[in-house]
């Protein structure tokens, strides 16, 4: 039943026309990942990510839900609002109201805070999105077939005091952070590669009347109005585009340290990338497929290098059991990497006989491993590489995983994982400096240090 459901939401949900489908441009659409200015405070910016890891991923255990063209937007970092997120602008509404959202692949569902919204700021201007301004806002009713592809605050979500009930949503992320509110359809403004304006009817998306917990009200949301779930099913941003332009998507995640901030763009569909394919400079690994856990973009690894030495990590740790526990994802709405407890005690042990710089005198809470850089103009750090699935190996610099806490004090941004149903995590800064091509249709993740520069 839920397969059917599935499928025909598929073939209604922003499904191209005939007159579209005839189209054989190469044109794509892109939207900004907008890169605020550094952090001011690292280890106060971070600190919510060390003590809540995964907030903004939603866990789908217990509930189971082509045409060359694309869409490119800039990302924005959350590093100046004391966030470890990026976030994308997106025009919604009929005339557009511009919102940011966090760009988040390790949930599905799109949603924006809604006036009159609980617990939300939304007295400015942008701080939220106001349907009754909007000429094309209509709410989904609660017995439409899409009304099930959202998780419900009751068994039944449907009101039978009420004909035209519409369809209430419950979303609730990892830290238990949770949205509720009116799943809904709106139309996008969207600019186009060429400079053309797209009008996009019938986005499924939330609109939240009611946050609450520590991802959706504290510090790692502060600068957001929503979420822009990338996931695997049909209702995320990726999917809903990805039937116009492609069952791609990619990014590049610019470095948050620099100033002036460069700018790096989330692209939903394939055309931009064929010229990095080509040349041959993008690496490949399988996406695996949870059924258990069907939202997140895993990826096999295989070994851990240090300084070109492998450590002796069991192969066994980095496998999803029966339950659908353990593996590695991708994600971009976690800031730091989590690695689960026996491949990350390897880790440590090796950093710590490789580091020949003196602790700092005080610790730093949260993490395992800091260094007082004071004097050293450019410190030598281990370098970390992952052996993936395929033969690809992913061999991100220093700078990626070891950040500055404080004034020269440097810490291992990666925090241990318990092998007790976790699962791995390879955070957006361990991914900086990356273009990370997801495609869906080939199944696999590609990776280049060398796309992220690319008009």
């Amino acid at each position: 039943m839920v397969s059917l459901l599935f499928f025909f939401f598929l073939l209604i949900t922003l499904c191209p026309s005939s007159s579209a489908a005839a189209n054989t441009t190469t044109e794509y659409l892109k939207l900004p990942l907008l890169h605020k200015t550094p952090f001011t405070s690292p280890s106060e910016a971070l600190a919510f990510d060390i003590n809540r890891r995964l907030s903004l991923l939603h866990h789908h255990r217990h509930q189971q839900q082509h045409k060359q063209n694309s869409f490119r937007s800039p990302v924005i970092s959350g590093a100046s609002s004391g966030s470890g997120q990026y976030f994308v602008s997106l025009r919604i509404g009929t005339p557009p109201q511009t919102l940011l959202l966090v760009a988040d692949t390790g949930s599905d569902l799109i949603w924006v805070k809604c006036s009159p919204c609980r617990n939300c700021s939304h007295r400015s201007p942008g701080s939220a999105f106001f349907a009754r301004h909007s000429t094309t806002y209509s709410a989904i009713h609660c017995y439409s077939p899409q009304c099930q592809l959202v998780p419900h605050p009751h068994p039944n979500p449907c009101n039978r005091t009420r004909l035209h009930s519409p369809c209430r949503y419950q979303y609730t992320y990892a830290d238990s952070s949770t949205t509720t509110g009116f799943f809904s359809k709106e139309a996008l403004t969207l600019n186009t590669s060429t400079g053309k304006v797209k009008k996009l009817n019938g986005l499924s998306f939330g609109c939240g009347f009611r946050i609450s917990g520590p991802s959706l009200t504290g510090a790692s949301f502060e600068g957001a109005q929503g979420v822009m779930g990338l996931g695997r099913a049909p209702i995320s941003f990726s999917s809903q585009l990805g039937r116009r332009f492609g069952s791609k998507f990619s990014y590049c995640l610019m470095d948050y340290t620099l100033s002036p901030p460069p700018t790096s763009f989330l692209t939903i569909g394939g055309a931009q990338n064929v010229a990095v394919s080509k040349k041959g400079i993008m690496s490949f690994t399988p996406l695996l497929i949870n059924p258990l856990s069907p939202t997140f973009y895993y990826i096999a690894i295989k070994g851990v290098y240090v300084n070109g030495v492998k450590l002796p990590i069991n192969p066994s740790v980095w496998s999803i059991d029966d339950l659908g526990n353990g593996g590695t994802i991708i994600d971009s709405g976690t800031t730091l990497t989590f690695i689960t407890e026996p491949a990350y005690t390897e880790i440590l042990k090796a950093f710590k006989k490789r580091v020949k710089l003196p602790s700092p005198a005080e610790p730093t809470p949260g993490f395992d491993l800091c260094m007082n850089v004071s004097g050293v103009t450019r410190p030598a750090l281990p370098r970390m590489s992952f052996n993936l699935a395929g033969g690809s190996v992913f061999s991100p610099p220093p700078r990626n995983y070891f950040i500055e806490t404080g004034d020269q004090i440097k810490c291992l941004a990666v925090q241990p994982v318990s092998q007790d149903g976790g699962f791995s995590v390879l955070g957006n800064l361990m991914q900086q400096g990356f273009l990370l091509e997801f495609d869906r249709d080939k199944s696999r993740l590609g990776f280049t240090r060398r796309g992220c520069a690319l008009p």
